[in-house]
């Protein structure tokens, strides 16, 4: 066992470095993954990703676009009216700010959209 007396060589730094870097790339996977799957569990996630999902869609007309990403930046940009350190008050504005833009644009989002991000949550809850 290792304690603040000894003093480790450079050879076995230089053979941790090799062991970090070459798990490098799987402990960023498994990050982006974790990361990925609790998102996925937030109680709105299927709307922001239907709102994603028609604001890319080419056949979406501009200002159905504005009004939806800009619902989705609100989510996003940490700057707001409510703090996220509040975090039941941060997740009921903005999912009022997601429900505001889909009653406002309920039209548009087509069920090709709902479907892409049934399809997309499926995928990252696994």
């Amino acid at each position: 066992m290792w304690s603040w007396q000894q003093t480790a060589s450079w050879q076995d730094f230089a053979a941790l470095k090799r062991r970090v870097a070459g798990n490098e790339q799987a402990l960023r996977r498994k990050l982006w993954r974790l990361l990925l799957r609790e998102a996925a569990s937030l109680p709105f996630a299927d709307q922001l990703l239907t709102a994603y999902y028609c604001t890319f869609d080419r056949r979406t007309p501009l200002y159905v676009k504005g009004i939806l990403a800009g619902a989705i930046v609100y989510f996003v940009v940490p700057d707001r009216f409510v703090p996220k350190n509040l975090p039941f008050i941060a997740l009921a504005d903005d999912a009022a700010v997601l429900a505001a833009a889909f009653r406002a644009v309920s039209s548009h989002i087509k069920p090709e959209h709902r479907d892409a991000a049934q399809r997309t949550l499926a995928r990252l809850r696994r």
